[in-house]
Order: structure tokens, then sequence, then C-alpha cells
């Protein structure tokens, strides 16, 4: 053990991530400990430690782990660049649906329908307005992701808006957050 090795737990912390992805990541191959202690603790080298980085780096992008282990074993920066690519492009008709999303959802603003004068915005009301746009439970759960993710303090204050409570707001945010 060098003084610069870590253990599962440390690397755990220090990388915001749980023990158990880390050990799933070592099952998958994903990232494997370079070494073990003498009472047989995985033992992580800065070398690992930059590994789980640049995994930390892909998966924020929506990189399938499959597709990270490719990219990071013997692929050559053909297929590295075709992976980047082809996720660049789910992205790009993600942001398509999302547009088409919020144009759908100012319509239904400019038309009137979600408020009368004197008539609160309710989570019901927005919920049956959604469905009425032809949103799927899946899709209003995309919506809430892609709000969390983009602009997590409105998405708060939205919720908030629609009279729901502090715990539910919380539930909902960490649903949102969990993708």
């Amino acid at each position: 053990m060098t003084p610069a090795d870590v253990t599962i737990g440390a690397l755990a912390k220090a990388s915001g991530l749980a023990r158990s992805t880390l050990l799933y990541y070592d099952r998958l191959g994903l990232l494997q400990p370079s070494g073990r202690s003498a009472r047989e603790y995985r033992l992580y080298s800065p070398a690992d430690v930059a590994r789980l980085e640049q995994i930390c780096i892909y998966r924020h992008m929506g990189i399938p782990l499959r597709e990270i282990a490719e990219i990071l074993g013997d692929a050559d920066d053909d297929t590295a660049a075709a992976i980047l690519r082809r996720r660049l492009q789910s992205l790009e008709h993600e942001i398509d649906d999302l547009r088409r999303q919020q144009r759908c959802i100012v319509r239904l603003l400019k038309q009137g329908e979600l408020q009368q004068e004197n008539e609160m915005l309710t989570k019901e009301r927005w919920t049956a307005v959604m469905k009425a746009a032809g949103f799927t439970d899946d899709a209003m759960h995309q919506w809430h992701i892609q709000f969390e993710k983009m602009e997590p303090d409105a998405h708060q204050e939205f919720l908030a808006s629609l009279g729901i409570d502090d715990a539910e707001i919380k539930h909902i945010r960490k649903w949102s957050a969990q993708g």
C-alpha cells in the first residue's frame, strides 16, 4: 500500500458515490482496485481515482456504463467519437421533445385554459392540463427531470406555486433528481 492509495470507503466519500456503486463498477470490470490491504480491503491508486473521475464525467453526460467501458477500454478514437456523437444526437432529440412540450404549454397558457381570473393553479389542474396536452406519466416525469436538472430553484418555486406541501415537494424533487 502506498500513502496515496485509498480504500473503497474513502473513495466513495471523496467521489460522492455509494460504496455499492463502486462495488458494482468493480463487478462490471469498469473500475477495479489496483490492490488489496493486509486485511483484504480494496485499495485504489491515484490512477484508479483518475479513472473514476472519467467514469463520472461520462455518466454525467448520460453515457451508458457499457459504452463507458468501450471508451475507457481499448477502443480507438473513432469508436469513442461515435459513442459521443450518438449521445449528442440523443440529447438533440430530447431537447427537441422538450421544446415541443414547452411550445404546447405556452399555447395552453395563451389560450387561458390554465387559470381563470380568480382561480389559483393547483397540482391537480396542472396535471389535468398536461394530460389533456397529451403528456403520459412518463413524459411528465421526464419534464420534471429536465426541469430539476436545468433549473432546480425554479422547479422548487413552481411546485410551491401549485400549493404542494414541503414534504411532497421534497419527494417530487428527489424522484426527479434520480431520473
